[in-house]
């Protein structure tokens, strides 16, 4: 119930004004986003590399409708990616599909991941293709795979709630290519998705061994304990160096582990999210897991 609700308010443009619009909710905001310029996520990502943490940002930004804002939003990642290498900082992108112009013709989007990609190659940063909701599964992985063919540098986000994943997975370690394994955050039918947390929870942990016994450096993305655990131990039992793999983690979410992790020695990448629509992200990131709105309230209560 309370995740069906937090979806469906993710996508209610009034309430979205409303609290976008709110000092309190502004400022509770940035414990989970790191703002919305730039500078300020560059800031963020600093702070995090000399904590011990790589850090992935996401300009935040998706369905776009227009031909000029697909193009405006690859010259936004182009210039993080320039960012990053003029500052030396440990760091690569996220990117979605429909900020590019999948909505509008597959072609365009094409291009302008390509543009992406030919600036990141030439620093050598990764570039991780996100995952969006499931109408967009089946195309964000056919162009993931014909990208794969250039590009080293590009990577795909698995969600273990769809039915599909499995297989997705087998495919994308067959070529390779690198893989973020989530649990997933849209609201999906049934008929494509595990009903069931603990459904989900039990794909994911399935999914996460295939990952750490074949897979190109996977990211296991997770702020699940249990899933944390599941993960180490099987690494653990099948020497499996902590240099393969990394854990990912959201900014501001589960510092305590976060800082664990480090010290353990494990590598851990920071998902620094930053610009001026965090309003769907972060309630889509409560509805994954919704033990993340007491965070929120209680930073807000704080403040």
């Amino acid at each position: 119930m309370l995740r069906g609700t937090l979806l469906y308010l993710a996508n209610r443009g009034s309430i979205r004004h409303f609290v976008t619009d709110n000092h309190l909710a502004r400022r509770s905001a940035r414990r989970f986003v790191a703002g919305e310029t730039l500078e300020e996520a560059l800031q963020a990502t600093r702070s995090l590399n000399q904590r011990g943490f790589s850090v992935s940002l996401d300009h935040l930004g998706e369905n776009v409708s227009d031909a000029g804002e697909a193009c405006s939003a690859a010259n936004d990642y182009i210039a993080i990616l320039d960012a990053i290498k003029q500052a030396s900082l440990d760091a690569n992108i996220s990117i979605k599909l429909t900020a590019l112009g999948l909505d509008i013709e597959a072609a365009l989007c094409e291009e302008n991941v390509r543009r992406i990609l030919d600036r990141a190659k030439s620093y050598h940063i990764f570039v991780r293709v996100d995952m969006e909701g499931a109408a967009y599964t089946a195309r964000t992985l056919e162009l993931v795979a014909k990208l794969r063919q250039d590009y080293e540098e590009v990577g795909a986000v698995i969600q273990s709630y769809l039915y599909r994943s499995a297989k997705d997975i087998e495919n994308l370690i067959a070529s390779q290519t690198r893989v973020r394994l989530v649990k997933g955050a849209y609201k999906e039918p049934p008929e494509i998705a595990y009903p069931h947390k603990a459904d989900v929870d039990r794909n994911y942990e399935h999914l996460l061994r295939l990952l750490l016994a074949h897979g190109n450096y996977p990211a296991i993305a997770t702020h699940d304990p249990r899933m944390i655990q599941a993960a180490r131990a099987f690494a653990a039992a099948n020497d499996i160096a902590k240099t393969r793999f990394e854990f990912q983690m959201l900014y501001g979410i589960r510092r305590d582990l976060q800082k664990q992790l480090v010290n353990d020695g494990y590598n851990l990448r920071i998902y620094v999210p930053y610009g001026t629509q965090w309003y769907p992200y972060l309630t889509r990131r409560m509805a994954e897991r919704p033990a993340n709105l007491f965070f929120v309230i209680s930073n807000a209560m704080r403040g």
